[in-house]
C-alpha cells in the first residue's frame, strides 16, 4: 500500500532567453529528478510526475552523465533507466490534470532544477494553485537547484513579474512581488556565481536575472553555502536545495517531512 502520493513538477522548456537576445539550450536535470523520486519511491510513496503540458521533461545533455551521479557509472545508469521505463517516470500528466483531480490526495509536491524551470515553472498558472494549496495546508513542498524560482508561480502575477525581470525594471518588479505566500521563509537556490559555468560554456551568455534576486525581491530570505557543495535548508513546510549535489540530502529532508505528516484522508 502507498503511503501517499508524491507531485514531481517537471519542466518542458529546453531553450532560454540570454540578457540581450537570444536563446541557449536548457534542460532539466537528471540527477535532480531522479535521485529524490527514486528515494521516495523506495520509501513507499506513490510519484507523479507532471509537467506543463504533458509530455517527460527534456534532460539537460550537461546532466547526462556520471559526474552528476558522484562519478558513480552504475547509479547513473540506474538513474537513466528509471527516468526512460520506471511507470513513475513515463505515464505523464499535465500540471492541469493534477489540479482538476483534487490536491487533497496528495501529500507532498517536489520540483527539481536545471534552468528549465525559469523558463515555464515560474510562470505556470496551475503549479501556482497546486504551491498555494500546499503552502495553504503546511503540506511538504521541496525544490531543488533552480527549482525554488519556481515558487514565484504562486505570486497573483508571476507573467508580469517574470517579464518585469527581464526587461530590468526593478520597480515594476518589486510592486508585482506582493502578496508572494514565501515572503519572509528562509530558503536557498542556485547562486549566482554557480551559474559563470554554464553562462560561459553553454549559453554563451549572460541569464537576465539570478535566482537568489528573484527570490529576495519577493521577500525570500535567500542564502546560499559554498559553491557546489550540498546544501539544503528546511523552514515550515518549504525544503530547498542549493545545487545538484544536494540531491541526497533534500530527498532525505522530503522523505522525514512526508513521514511526520499526518496520513492523509482524501474527500
Amino acid at each position: 500500500m502507498s503511503k501517499g502520493k508524491v507531485v514531481v513538477a517537471g519542466s518542458n522548456a529546453t531553450r532560454i532567453e540570454i540578457h540581450g537576445g537570444g536563446t541557449g539550450p536548457t534542460g532539466q536535470y537528471l540527477n535532480e529528478t531522479v535521485v529524490p523520486a527514486m528515494a521516495l519511491v523506495e520509501e513507499g510513496y506513490e510519484v507523479v510526475l507532471a509537467t506543463p503540458d504533458g509530455t517527460q521533461p527534456h534532460i539537460d545533455p550537461v546532466s547526462d552523465v556520471a559526474q552528476h551521479f558522484g562519478g558513480d557509472q552504475a547509479a547513473y545508469k540506474r538513474g537513466r533507466t528509471f527516468f526512460d521505463t520506471h511507470p513513475a517516470m513515463v505515464n505523464v500528466r499535465t500540471l492541469r490534470s493534477i489540479v482538476d483531480e483534487g490536491l487533497d490526495n496528495y501529500a507532498g509536491v517536489f520540483v527539481p532544477g536545471g534552468q528549465a524551470p525559469i523558463v515555464d515553472l515560474m510562470q505556470d498558472p496551475d503549479l501556482g494553485t497546486i504551491l498555494r494549496h500546499f503552502h495553504e495546508r503546511g503540506k511538504p513542498t521541496a525544490l531543488l537547484c533552480h527549482g525554488p524560482i519556481a515558487t514565484l508561480s504562486a505570486l497573483p502575477q508571476a507573467k508580469a513579474y517574470r517579464a518585469a525581470l527581464i526587461a530590468r525594471d526593478l520597480a515594476k518588479a518589486s510592486d508585482l512581488a506582493k502578496d508572494w505566500p514565501y515572503a519572509g521563509y528562509r530558503m536557498t537556490v542556485y547562486s549566482a556565481s554557480e551559474e559563470i559555468p554554464i553562462e560561459e560554456q553553454v549559453l554563451h551568455g549572460k541569464l537576465n536575472f539570478y535566482m537568489p534576486d528573484a527570490l529576495g525581491m519577493a521577500g525570500g530570505l535567500v542564502t546560499t553555502g559554498p559553491d557546489f557543495a550540498p546544501h539544503v535548508i528546511e523552514d515550515r513546510e518549504l525544503i530547498t536545495g542549493q545545487n545538484p549535489r544536494s540531491d541526497h540530502p533534500i530527498a532525505a529532508k522530503l522523505i522525514a517531512a512526508l513521514n511526520r505528516a499526518p496520513a492523509l484522508h482524501p474527500a
